[in-house]
């Protein structure tokens, strides 16, 4: 089956080097246009680096699907360590905005980066158990990640000028 089978994904995990490679330009040309705006609102800087700490993650996915001949196991501690890695580090910046984690604000920007790393852990799970889904577990991350940044980008790029 094609969802234990990271040959199969090939076109996929190309796709998305180059997407998350520029949506991470377009996040820094957002911040870089909007710096003074950004910080001057506490909350910001930490969903720009939660929304970095994602794009890292989809990237480095994306790149690890690709490394040739690797084995499933190896396969699956890498997604999996990259999606605690992702979430640990996604949610700590969020969780530190004004209102802690209890802002309405700071939960739903931690759905958005929380997801995506718990769809990567999932995918790693299946690859080791050989069930549940593989790589499709993947599209979703990829899918949901890759949105979420968008989301954040537009308000870091557009929503900040209002």
């Amino acid at each position: 089956m094609d969802a234990y089978r990271p040959d199969a994904w090939h076109d996929l995990a190309v796709a998305t080097v180059g997407a998350t490679a520029a949506l991470t330009g377009l996040l820094f040309v957002a911040v870089s246009i909007n710096l003074d705006r950004i910080l001057a609102i506490p909350a910001l800087p930490r969903r720009a680096g939660a929304t970095l700490a994602l794009l890292a993650g989809l990237l480095a996915a994306g790149v690890f699907v690709l490394v040739p001949g690797q084995p499933l196991p190896a396969l699956a501690a890498e997604l999996g360590g990259t999606g605690l890695l992702v979430a640990v580090g996604g949610a700590a910046e969020l969780v530190r905005v004004p209102g802690g984690a209890d802002s309405p604000r700071a939960r739903h920007a931690a759905v958005l980066v929380l997801l995506p790393a718990g769809a990567l852990v999932a995918a790693a799970g299946s690859l080791a158990l050989g069930t549940g889904g593989g790589l499709y577990w993947l599209a979703g991350a990829l899918v949901g990640g890759i949105t979420a940044t968008c989301l954040n980008a537009w308000v870091l790029l557009v929503e900040i000028q209002r």
